[in-house]
């Protein structure tokens, strides 16, 4: 018995090509639509995990903030103590001065030169007198440069001879006016701390010919 196929192979080997394909599309796609959901899971959990990160370092930051504007307002409160403090110091050390100029003077002035008259404004002294040569007035700017603790940077303002009357008209004498501009310092700008403390032993403990050399 011979059988004979009747219905048309070629379109049926051809409908079964294009369903392989469409199934396969399909599998694909499907496949495809996977990996993306799986891909955006895993970049949507990062990202959550950044997220929170950045949540713990912002967190982190400011309270390295508060703790850094604490530490600032503790600096302004102990610079503005260290400037008060400063003040009552400079007060009290104020208050001593005009002793200390005054020892220093009589420790600095040399014999034959006597002081007429003393004015001190802020950190300057001005002193004028008499001296018997221009010598005695060359060594007290010499003392005050040199050898003072209180006294420095002399500054010669003026200086003049005047004639002096005497009885032998042949061997005239003559003084000489002069003043001169003297920078007073401040206990903290010397040089050595225990000057600062010597400078008030000597004024307590020291003579005070004070009323010998300076007329006010």
């Amino acid at each position: 018995m011979i059988l004979i196929n009747l219905l048309p192979h070629r379109e049926e080997k051809r409908r079964l090509r294009k369903q392989a394909f469409f199934v396969g599309l399909g599998a694909s796609a499907a496949v495809g639509v996977v990996v993306l959901a799986l891909g955006y899971m895993v970049q949507q959990q990062m990202i959550s995990s950044q997220t929170e990160r950045n949540e713990f370092l912002s967190g982190e930051i400011h309270k390295l903030e508060d703790q850094i504007k604490d530490v600032s307002s503790l600096k302004a409160e102990i610079e503005s103590l260290k400037a008060r403090q400063r003040s009552v110091e400079d007060l009290q050390t104020d208050r001593n001065m005009p002793v200390y100029l005054l020892n220093e003077l009589v420790r600095q002035t040399p014999e034959g030169m006597y002081l007429s008259s003393i004015r001190q404004e802020g950190q300057s002294v001005f002193v004028s007198g008499v001296a018997q040569t221009n010598e005695r007035v060359s060594e007290f700017l010499r003392n005050t440069a040199y050898k003072s603790e209180w006294l420095e940077r002399p500054e010669l303002q003026e200086i003049k001879a005047r004639a002096l009357q005497s009885k032998d008209a042949r061997d005239p004498k003559r003084l000489f006016d002069f003043s001169v501009r003297l920078s007073l310092k401040r206990p903290q700008e010397l040089s050595a701390p225990g000057k600062a403390a010597s400078g008030p032993a000597g004024a307590a403990s020291g003579p005070n010919p004070a009323a010998s050399a300076v007329k006010s």
